[in-house]
């Protein structure tokens, strides 16, 4: 751009030459010279500090590696490569049969487990009734040894007579406290719950809905609007949960962002909401209009990760660029531009605003020169 201000001023100086006959000579050549030299430096320093610019920008976007939750083999691969898609659609289909089965065994399990728990309640009303007749019988018992007590002090029994009673009596005081443990077991195992239900039915009902998960999960759908690209799935593959064997990668249509890579000199005229335009190679001959997001806060130069190794003086010695979050304005559905595309920004800021139409300018000129090119 610097080049093309510079071949502008020399058409100019030219065109004046020739327009007013000022004759080339040791004044008007040096004065030309050096008048050029500090026009076009003044400029050229106002225009890159105030209105920056950046060869060095595109179009970023979110992708998610699609693994599947559970194993099993593909038998259905129901998205198209490049195909919109709404969130929720399917992409494949893995093998149903062994998840029906799991989910299958998993609620005759929580059947079994319902009855368990009758069966409990059943146990426990019986111990019940077993602690009530020991109780009988012990308060029996008791009334019988303390009738032939009275009749031991009266002469009417022996002391045999009275012991017989005595360890009747104590036989039936350890059956009460036998069939009361047993009945507080039993209680126990009747009554014990988790989030108001029995612990066993809770076990149960929480493997049905982990098996429930498991075969929803043999049907994978979008996370989100999007597509799929670049697609290689095909029935009969196997799908593994592992992070490391991704079978499809899905590209978000989210908000379009790009981002461009800014020298650093220019730091303090990137804000937010400052006016922005794009040149993009695809699209030669057009700029287009947008708006700085934000400035990204960090330099990735920068960055320090925990490690063995000590940071060296070199490792300081960078020259990072800053990073700065765009959004276009124009609609940009009519053109055919790739997710992805590159594109060279310049941010118009608010100081030295009469200065920005060189930027325009010569952002535009820039624009019609990517009309030309060549192959390698």
């Amino acid at each position: 751009m610097d080049l093309l201000l510079i071949l502008t001023y020399a058409a100019l100086c030219i065109a004046v030459f020739k327009i007013f006959k000022i004759p080339l000579n040791k004044w008007t050549v040096p004065t030309a010279v050096l008048g050029g030299v500090v026009l076009v430096g003044t400029l050229i320093l106002l225009m890159n500090y105030n209105h920056p610019f950046s060869q060095i920008g595109g179009q970023v976007y979110s992708t998610t590696p699609i693994v599947s939750s559970v194993r099993g083999k593909v038998i259905e691969v129901d998205v198209t490569a490049n195909q919109q898609l709404k969130q929720g659609d399917p992409l494949f289909k893995i093998d149903p049969i062994p998840f029906e089965a799991a989910l299958i065994q998993a609620k005759a399990a929580l059947a079994e487990a319902e009855q368990d728990v009758l069966q409990l309640e059943s146990d426990y009303k019986a111990a019940q009734s077993d602690t009530i007749k020991a109780i009988a019988d012990r308060d029996k018992a008791e009334r019988e040894y303390n009738r032939y007590q009275a009749g031991f002090n009266k002469g009417a029994f022996t002391a045999q007579q009275v012991d017989t009673r005595l360890q009747t009596f104590k036989a039936s005081q350890a059956t009460v406290e036998a069939t009361q443990a047993k009945e507080e077991s039993a209680r126990l195992a009747y009554e014990s719950q988790i989030f108001g239900e029995n612990t066993l039915v809770a076990q149960r009902r929480a493997q049905v809905v982990e098996a429930e998960f498991n075969l929803n999960e043999t049907t994978v759908r979008a996370p989100t609007d999007g597509y799929v690209t670049q697609l290689a799935l095909r029935p009969g593959m196997m799908a593994v949960p592992l992070p490391l064997a991704p079978l499809m990668t899905f590209v978000h249509t989210e908000q379009i962002y790009f981002v461009g890579a800014f020298r650093q000199n220019s730091l303090q005229r990137l804000k937010a909401d400052f006016e922005a335009e794009f040149v993009f190679k695809a699209l030669p001959g057009r700029v287009f209009k947008g708006k700085v997001v934000e400035v990204l806060p960090t330099i990735a130069e920068g960055q320090i990760s925990a490690s063995g190794t000590l940071r060296t003086t070199q490792s300081f010695n960078t020259s990072g660029r800053v990073m700065v979050k765009l959004i276009m304005e124009d609609d940009m559905s009519s053109y055919v531009l790739p997710t992805g595309s590159n594109a060279e920004i310049a941010v118009y800021s608010d100081s030295f605003t009469h200065v920005s139409i060189m930027r325009k300018v010569l952002i535009r000129m820039k624009s019609w020169q990517n009309y030309l090119y060549l192959d390698h």
